[in-house]
């Protein structure tokens, strides 16, 4: 017997449902920056209601309305959303629908971040603001100011509408926030929109913006001293000129083809490159945006109430999944930090079975009220480790069923039952009394073997000693051949190859990599320690500012003496040891401590060490060069991208400023120089051209343009 339809009235009620349910998720995904379903559960109920109701009002709205109590903004071009593709016949179709003559495309990775326009007037960033919904976002100005590479003003002195994404570097969130955040995204909008300095858990500062194009006011909106827009034939043209105006870009990748078949294999060999290169990416990506070319074929094509006819999303196929939580461990690190690790049942993410993700610390079990046997949403993004983001509520006994492991055997565990993790007062491996620290919970016993096994670890990695791992670290503790990083020094062929597993070969290969690890700068030794907070770019600007281990030692041993008074006898703020380590550019008080407390903390693992190591001093780096003293401005339109030249200046000694003053040495100045170049005149600053800057350094002559695919 056949299914019985629903009726009008039901299908009218799911509509609804589904129209209520796509607004709250768009709401807490572009207000809120906390999504509560993945973006593969989202487009299945944009696209169930799409089948139902196509001509839902819904389906028109792009983003949600900005929050309530914040500053809004009307878009003087609409922030489109893009009709999204996971196939080849998706982007065939696209292709034949928007080319006829002119198979020309632009592909760019699609960033995985948080919308944003710049308003630029007469060349002056004025505003900038979320894309809301679309044709209203919210008004963030005052924290995009503090993004350090969005331009506060252009050299071009018009009026343009600069669009893009800001994202969080995934080293910076690996390094500042993956313990406290559930991923870069929401970081980054939860950055972006944040009221106050203080009131957000990331900064601004180590936010990035990327732009993915330009748009420009017509006369009526237009400043009347604003000049004419520059005239451009294709988007990638666009692009090239925001890099030209020292705006960063998300991609220009021009494709084309001779027909419909080459165009699309064109494409999708784009596409190829940056779903395989996704994992080496700077910051998260979620696909490749294509967009046809030709500005005025765009224009033909025109766009719909959601997207532009001319554009299409590729998407990558989806990184999250939901499972169950069978489990918590807790587990000590190299610092000291306890942290949970949850046993979740069997799930593809990414290509990958998971059954095992981080939870971050004490503070995100709290946060997220976990509980054994909950149904949850697990993300694995890139090399990211698998986390588990959001609890869905209780599971049930149908959510274990069709699971199979790895190796393709079936998940056969039954339900647990459902109980609060418990957080542990003790450290799970030496039964030390835990302190408490913010989010955190720590093991203060330095001797600890889960502490020792995880420093061993992360001194061969960082070294990059691959013959000792995981189960060699366990075994060289468990057996007492290793106390101290120092013994990995004293071990013999005979210690190692005695060991389980451990033939004469690999016995051989883990102490030649020993005795190739003696000899190391002070820079690489302070790294490899894993102080909390000291990653090898800070341990290099300390190493080669204070030189050698004895004089860092000596600054240890001063670092609790009283600051004392000054010349005038008012009292210092800082005692010698910290005002010398904060002398040092990018050194901050938190940084020079951290840096003293490590070292005193682990003062006889040092000296021990030092006995068994040659530890270099760090050779100061050496400004040499032409420029030596000099210092430059840059304005205008150039051949080259503007951060090419600065770079140029500086590898041959010279300084780079971004304002004019009288002791500017030099301003470098292209076409529509402006302002600046009125200043310098004014001034007698000596004005150079690019060439005349590329004679003076030895620049090579000027690269051509990105060649032009031409008209197909």
């Amino acid at each position: 017997m056949a299914a019985e339809r629903p009726s009008e009235a039901d299908t009218d009620v799911l509509v609804a449902q589904l129209a209520a349910e796509i607004a709250h998720h768009s709401n807490l995904y572009y207000n809120e920056a906390s999504p509560k379903i993945s973006d593969a559960e989202f487009d299945e109920l944009w696209d169930r209601l799409s089948r139902l109701a196509p001509e839902h009002p819904q389906l028109r709205m792009v983003g949600s309305d900005p929050s309530p109590g914040s500053v809004k903004v009307n878009h003087l071009f609409a922030m489109l959303s893009l009709d999204k593709s996971s196939t080849e016949e998706e982007v065939a179709h696209f292709v034949a629908e928007t080319t006829a003559q002119s198979r020309r495309f632009v592909c760019q990775p699609k960033l995985d971040g948080s919308a944003l326009s710049l308003e630029y007037r007469r060349g002056r960033l004025v505003r900038a603001a979320t894309r809301g919904s679309g044709t209203r976002g919210e008004d963030v100005t005052a924290n995009v100011r503090r993004i350090p590479n969005v331009p506060m003003s252009l050299s071009w002195s018009g009026d343009c509408h600069i669009r893009g994404e800001v994202v969080m570097p995934l080293e910076a969130f690996r390094k500042n926030y993956a313990e406290v955040a559930p991923n870069p995204r929401n970081l980054a909008a939860g950055s972006l929109r944040q009221k106050h300095v203080e009131a957000g858990k990331g900064r601004a500062e180590d936010l990035v913006f990327l732009a993915y194009g330009a748009e420009f006011p017509d006369i009526g909106p237009r400043h009347p001293d604003s000049p004419e827009p520059p005239v451009f034939e294709y988007d990638s043209e666009v692009i090239s000129w925001l890099q030209t105006e020292g705006i960063e870009v998300a991609g220009n990748e021009v494709v084309g083809g001779s027909d419909d078949d080459s165009t699309s294999a064109a494409i999708m060999s784009a596409v190829q490159r940056w779903t395989e290169g996704r994992d080496a990416a700077d910051w998260e990506i979620d696909g490749v945006v294509i967009k046809l070319d030709r500005l005025g074929k765009r224009e033909l094509l025109g766009m719909t109430a959601h997207h532009p006819r001319w554009a299409l999303a590729w998407k990558f196929p989806p990184e999250e999944a939901t499972t169950v939580l069978m489990d918590v461990e807790w587990q000590t690190g190299r610092t000291g930090n306890v942290t949970p690790v949850s046993r979740v049942a069997p799930v593809r993410v990414s290509g990958v079975t998971v059954e095992n993700t981080t939870l971050h610390n004490k503070g995100e079990v709290e946060r997220l009220e976990i509980m054994v046997a909950d149904k949850v949403r697990v993300v694995r993004r890139g090399d990211v480790i698998p986390k588990i983001v959001e609890v869905l509520g209780p599971a049930s006994v149908t959510d274990l069923e069709g699971r199979q492991h790895s190796d393709g055997n079936p998940f056969v565990e039954a339900l647990p039952e459902r109980r609060p993790v418990t957080i542990p007062v003790e450290c799970p491996r030496c039964a030390t009394p835990l302190i408490e620290d913010g989010a955190f919970i720590r093991c203060t016993n330095l001797d600890c073997p889960s502490r020792l096994e995880r420093t061993i670890l992360y001194w061969c990695r960082h070294l990059e000693m691959d013959g000792i791992g995981e189960k060699l670290a366990e075994q060289l503790c468990a057996t007492g051949l290793v106390r101290t990083l120092a013994d990995l020094y004293k071990l013999t062929h005979q210690d190692i190859a005695g060991l389980e597993r451990m033939a004469d070969r690999s016995a051989s290969n883990v102490i030649d990599e020993l005795e190739a690890s003696r000899s190391m700068t002070l820079s690489t030794f302070i790294a490899a320690l894993g102080l909390p907070r000291i990653g090898p770019e800070i341990s290099s600007v300390i190493a080669t500012e204070v030189g050698s281990l004895e004089t860092l030692l000596e600054l240890v041993e001063k670092k609790d003496e009283e600051a004392g008074m000054d010349a005038d006898g008012k009292p210092n703020k800082y005692n010698p040891a910290i005002d010398r380590l904060i002398a040092i550019e990018r050194i901050g008080e938190t940084v020079a401590r951290l840096l003293l407390d490590g070292l005193d903390t682990r003062s006889t693992i040092v000296r021990e060490l030092s006995l068994e190591l040659d530890i270099t001093e760090e050779s100061p780096k050496q400004e040499i060069g032409p420029l030596l003293g000099q210092t430059f401005c840059i304005t205008g339109a150039l051949d080259r991208p503007r951060k090419e030249v600065a770079l140029s200046i500086k590898a041959e000694g010279g300084k780079v400023v971004s304002s004019v003053s009288g002791k500017l040495d030099y301003l470098v100045a292209g076409e529509s120089a402006g302002s600046k170049l009125d200043k310098a005149n004014r001034l007698g600053v000596e004005i150079l051209s690019e060439v005349e800057l590329a004679e003076m350094i030895g620049m090579d002559p000027l690269a051509e343009r990105q060649s032009s695919l031409g008209d197909f």
